[in-house]
């Protein structure tokens, strides 16, 4: 074990790059030796009883009478029964169904490095640690806060006052797993401030209280940096969420004395994550969707609280954000305002301003179009996040298409196609996949994350290629998978400019190194009719006379199903909302094995088998059945694979 841990590391410096591995090399070093131990004390209880310290104001808070006329009633209602949960001590963690909100119960908690060097130990539900840090980043208090802000009921100030002095107690600063992550910190310190503002007027809101929580802003702000050598080894979303805090901390506490260190700080990093984390397509260093989303709820909650002598957004890094936000357009989807389930989802939204679903995505297109394309969507309930960020509408503001002209499509159909030449750490093995959407349906999908943490098999399977939408090669996967969160020997992969036809709306072609060093490659072309077919073709190109067995896979929804198979040919009808639905698979070797599975359990044929296949997993501990189609072709020679999907003819269709 141990020389497999060096065998790793030694591949992981050129692939991660040196200063990254130098830098975790580091904190662990400051962990190991005591240093953060000695280093971060707990701030003076002093200020508390001189009141010395006040929140300021970064907000312009929105006329209720224009909340009111955005939401609607049926969204009023939605926001007050979960503002009602709330204070009756419940929380949809991760936009799922109400758990107990609950703070780290231990009696005597333990320096905070005691947890993360395992000298202590935390005892989170489902052996997960996100289900102590989730209700405590105080998501719940945006929800608390709007309901207030739009009623007027003390309910929900009282809510927060209570739940804030229960975190206090059992969490005091620098002491218990919630001081860990200084992302968490982070995290919570952005709620404490927009809390301070929205619920200042409530007889609740003493000047005592206000005062605690200034006092507790400043010691969040003042643990962030001794680890930032930690968040910047990640180079992800630790990095980008701990410098906005800083820079946050530093226009709402202006008179403390460390705030000009933090706005240095926050300004500094917050460019360099900004320019440098975004790439020239507009994806996020972390290839996720629900990460993007972070990404850009942190640069538009920056753009609407920045300081014009020290903004916190410069040009380069908006127009890194021009791009991140032409990104998120070209996958959104029209009908259900859905995203491709790419990547890592670990369930964060961190500006929960909004009463549509979870993974409806159109609240943070709004924002994004108006804050950084000036541009707009559809007028709908999700304007109601660009109310809060002072985003209105302007009348120079066009259209945004609901079909991008990039984007592989049809009138009531389209599909991304995933190639991708990686400059950073992937979280998920999914070179080729294909995601493809009919009429607001998510058909041919991505599983998801559901667990990071949990005990095995749920320990962050979901990231394989097995469960993706695309060829695997032999039961093995795309690359070398040296952790939990840690993925090496990353493939390169090409993806050519969209092409149009005389016989074909649009075809796209993509091909991949991932199984080159099986002397296998392979490519995938994707083309959508004029009659609204799509076809997929993956040909594999054998560079050697080795056998293989190629395993073509396709995760759809759970529905009414029913499968014809003969000897090269496998039809498999759907009963969608819409009506049947086929997707019939072709190939020019005879099939060597084609199962059916739902939840972990084979329906039909034969396959390989997981306990983790025929899942998917919209948002973070959440899994629901899905069907998961598998093909295998066993071949030494080159052969192809063609899957059709057909959908029915509905009166509105062209």
């Amino acid at each position: 074990m141990r020389l497999s841990r060096i065998f790793t590391a030694f591949k992981a410096v050129p692939q991660l790059g040196p200063e990254q591995v130098a830098l975790n090399a580091l904190y662990r070093l400051g962990l190991a030796s005591g240093h953060y131990r000695r280093s971060i004390l707990p701030p003076s209880p002093a200020p508390i009883q001189t009141g010395s310290l006040r929140l300021h104001p970064l907000f312009s808070l929105p006329a209720p009478s224009t909340l009111r006329d955005t939401l609607g009633e049926a969204g009023l209602t939605r926001l007050c029964t979960q503002a009602d949960e709330i204070a009756a001590g419940n929380v949809r963690l991760f936009g799922a169904e109400p758990l107990p909100l609950r703070f780290d119960p231990s009696a005597s908690p333990a320096h905070w490095t005691a947890y993360e060097t395992g000298r202590a130990a935390a005892h989170p539900p489902h052996g997960d640690i996100k289900f102590i840090w989730e209700p405590a980043r105080f998501g719940w208090a945006f929800t608390l806060g709007r309901a207030y802000h739009l009623t007027g009921s003390e309910t929900y100030p009282a809510a927060f006052w209570r739940l804030f002095e229960d975190f206090e107690r059992a969490n005091p600063p620098y002491f218990g797993p919630n001081w860990m992550s200084a992302q968490e910190v982070g995290l919570r310190l952005l709620a404490y401030i927009w809390a301070a503002q929205v619920f200042a007027p409530s007889a609740h809101s003493s000047p005592a209280r206000l005062a605690a929580l200034a006092i507790s802003t400043a010691a969040h702000a003042a643990r962030i940096p001794a680890t930032l050598p930690y968040a910047r080894s990640q180079n992800n979303n630790h990095l980008l969420t701990e410098a906005a805090a800083l820079y946050t901390a530093s226009l709402a506490l202006p008179t403390h004395p460390l705030a000009a260190n933090w706005q240095r700080d926050g300004c500094k990093w917050l460019d360099w994550c900004f320019t440098r984390q975004i790439d020239t397509r507009g994806e996020y260093v972390q290839h996720s969707s629900n990460y993007h989303r972070l990404m850009l709820h942190t640069a538009l909650w920056l753009h609407t609280i920045q300081d014009s002598s020290a903004p916190a957004i410069s040009t380069l890094a908006r127009q890194k954000l021009t791009l991140a936000s032409h990104w998120l357009l070209q996958r959104l989807d029209p009908a259900s305002g859905g995203l491709p389930n790419l990547g890592a989802n670990d369930g964060a939204l961190i500006l929960p301003h909004s009463s549509c679903d979870f993974d409806d995505y159109r609240p943070l297109a709004q924002a994004a179009a108006r804050a950084f394309l000036g541009c707009r969507l559809p007028p709908g309930p999700w304007d109601e996040l660009s109310l809060w960020l002072n985003l209105p509408l302007t009348p120079e503001q066009a259209l945004v298409p609901a079909l991008p002209a990039n984007r592989l499509h049809a009138s009531h159909s389209w599909a991304d196609l995933r190639a991708v030449n990686y400059t950073s750490r992937p979280s998920h093995a999914d070179q080729l996949h294909l995601d493809l959407w009919w009429r607001g349906l998510n058909l041919a999908r991505d599983a998801g994350t559901f667990f990071y943490n949990a005990p095995p098999p749920w320990d962050n399977q979901l990231t394989s290629a097995l469960v993706h939408n695309t060829i695997t090669v032999n039961a093995l996967d795309q690359m070398t998978r040296a952790g939990r969160f840690l993925y090496l020997d990353w493939p390169a992969a090409e993806l050519q400019p969209l092409e149009t036809g005389p016989h074909f709306l649009m075809r796209q072609r993509a091909s991949s190194q991932a199984y080159a060093r099986l002397g296998l490659r392979h490519q995938r072309t994707v083309t959508v009719f004029n009659d609204q077919r799509w076809l997929v073709q993956d040909d594999l190109k054998n560079t050697s006379a080795r056998s293989r067995t190629c395993r073509l896979h396709w995760l759809l929804p759970d529905w009414e199903w029913k499968l014809d198979q003969a000897e090269k040919t496998l039809t498999l009808a759907l009963n969608s909302p819409h009506g049947w639905l086929t997707l019939a698979v072709s190939s020019t070797l005879p099939l060597h094995r084609a199962g059916l599975l739902r939840a972990g359990d084979l329906l039909t044929g034969q396959a390989l088998l997981s306990p983790v296949f025929g899942w998917h997993s919209s948002t973070y501990s959440v899994k629901v059945p899905a069907l998961s189609l598998a093909i295998e072709v066993q071949s030494t020679s080159d052969f192809t694979l063609t899957t059709e999907f057909t959908f029915p003819a509905l009166p509105d269709q062209d």
